[in-house]
């Protein structure tokens, strides 16, 4: 009995094997792999907006409506469940890549705003969280890069033959990734009108 299971087993295990079942599952797990790592990154940056607004506060007080945005941006981040089933629901995943860019948008809006407040930009505080920003953003944007290249591996796997008959009996679809709009738009310097602003206090907090 033992011998038969074994004789019917290896001719699908090499079955399998040659139609692409193993590098399926291989590229679909570092998809998942580099997906957790894009959202660590994401959060990292999340946790940081707190502390950076209340810093800018102390010198900018008057800037009202780029606090606002920016409390509005990261609300509207934290409002997507980026759960592993995100990568499942293409929708959803526009909804946090919009949110996710309308957040990068504010918060260079809000380093913009820095830049008119000499003392806070040689405050000690802000510095170090700027620069724990930038790095943030710079682990962003390699995460989403490993992240968009282990979907082009994947989908591309999954449509030629004959893996993609593998991918759909087992159920494996395409993975959405990030939109080269978004892209661009994100390297794109922020347009920020400050003509209608008040101008800087002279007594400016310290």
């Amino acid at each position: 009995m033992r011998t038969l299971y074994l004789c019917l087993l290896v001719p699908i295990l090499v079955t399998l094997a040659g139609c692409g079942y193993n590098t399926i599952q291989r590229q679909d797990e570092q998809v998942k792999a580099s997906w957790s790592e894009v959202l660590n990154q994401y959060q990292r940056r999340a946790d940081l907006v707190p502390n950076l607004v209340n810093t800018v506060k102390g010198y900018a007080s008057q800037e009202r409506t780029v606090f606002i945005g920016v409390a509005d941006a990261r609300a509207r981040v934290g409002a997507v469940q980026a759960t592993p089933e995100l990568l499942n629901d293409p929708q959803a995943f526009a909804r946090f890549e919009s949110a996710q860019a309308q957040l990068s948008t504010s918060l260079a809006r809000l380093l913009v705003v820095a830049e008119n407040y000499p003392q806070l930009k040689s405050d000690a505080n802000f510095r170090d969280l700027q620069a724990q920003l930038e790095g943030t953003e710079n682990r962003i944007a390699v995460a989403r890069n490993r992240y968009i290249k282990a979907v082009q591996d994947y989908n591309v796997t999954i449509r030629l033959f004959p893996s993609n008959l593998t991918a759909s009996a087992f159920g494996f679809k395409e993975r959405p990734a990030f939109a080269v709009s978004n892209e661009a738009e994100i390297a794109r310097p922020p347009q920020v009108d400050f003509s209608g602003a008040p101008a800087p206090a002279s007594g400016a907090a310290n």
